[in-house]
């Protein structure tokens, strides 16, 4: 449900921003009011379908009367709320998050944040050569999906959605400190020794590539993935009768990765090794014996 089809008797919320007053129901948060009112900010480690975790610091806003800016992905709104979302302290602190991790990690394939850092004039190479990075070799564990940390920003939205969010397995968690902190399973054993179930609910939510599906990344390595050339077809699954909704990538007519809705009813953007994998049946290799 949108904020626009959320009926009138229930009780709203009215706060400030950027001078122009915006409506949001109760519980809405502040970067929900400046969705409502038209306002693009900039998002990491969001998404509608995961609680906040306030990790990267990209959406943050100035709120008056605070001393520090704040997260508007998990700020709920309150009455009277004055916020203002482009001042110099916002955009310089916006610009350096992103220089910060484009300075340690490398975002080629973070689309959503190219944007972002040409509006802030963020520049990560003026930290010159000597940047320290992760530099670590892609970790190909089987045919479903790889681990690239080299991309990995620790927006924890693969431990959220591994965790209480949607697949209660707890397999991965954030360990280690500083710089050498990493996303792992527990005492770093292989994931067919961990508690993962291979349901692909990592890879659905990473924002940066370093977690992907291994049918993308074979074509990225062959410079062969073209998106803007695929086309989305939405279907439901075929194996059980809940009705998870899959989004099938197709590329020269084959079907390179499936997603699902993050608003639809029952998925809310998760699935099951089967809906996320099991597509292969669809288009079976042929062994042709000479």
């Amino acid at each position: 449900m949108t904020i626009a089809e959320v009926p009138q008797t229930e009780t709203m919320v009215t706060l400030t921003i950027d001078g122009a007053a915006v409506t949001v129901p109760e519980g809405s948060t502040v970067l929900d009011a400046c969705s409502a009112a038209g306002i693009d900010t900039p998002t990491l480690c969001y998404a509608e379908n995961l609680t906040p975790v306030n990790a990267c610091r990209v959406c943050v806003v100035e709120q008056e009367g605070s001393r520090t800016l704040v997260p508007s992905c998990s700020r709920q709104a309150e009455p009277d709320m004055e916020i203002k979302t482009d001042t110099e302290r916002v955009r310089h602190s916006r610009k350096m998050v992103l220089e910060f991790l484009g300075s340690g990690v490398d975002l080629s394939q973070a689309d959503q944040l190219h944007g972002w850092m040409d509006h802030y004039g963020a520049e990560p190479d003026r930290y010159g050569s000597d940047a320290i990075r992760i530099n670590e070799d892609v970790k190909i564990q089987d045919s479903l999906y790889i681990r690239d940390y080299d991309k990995c920003v620790l927006c924890y939205k693969c431990v959220e959605a591994c965790g209480d969010d949607a697949q209660m397995t707890f397999a991965i968690a954030v360990s280690g400190r500083g710089f050498d902190a990493r996303i792992s399973t527990e005492f770093d054993v292989t994931l067919p020794d961990s508690a993962c179930v291979y349901c692909g609910n990592c890879v659905g939510v990473c924002p940066t590539g370093a977690i992907q599906f291994k049918t993308e990344y074979d074509l990225r390595e062959a410079d062969d993935w073209r998106p803007e050339e695929q086309s989305v077809t939405q279907t439901v699954c075929s194996y059980c009768g809940v009705g998870c909704n899959l989004e099938l990538h197709v590329q020269d007519e084959k079907i390179v990765k499936v997603t699902s809705p993050a608003d639809h009813s029952v998925t809310h953007g998760h699935l099951c090794i089967k809906g996320r994998f099991g597509w292969t049946y669809v288009q079976p290799t042929i062994e042709r014996r000479p």
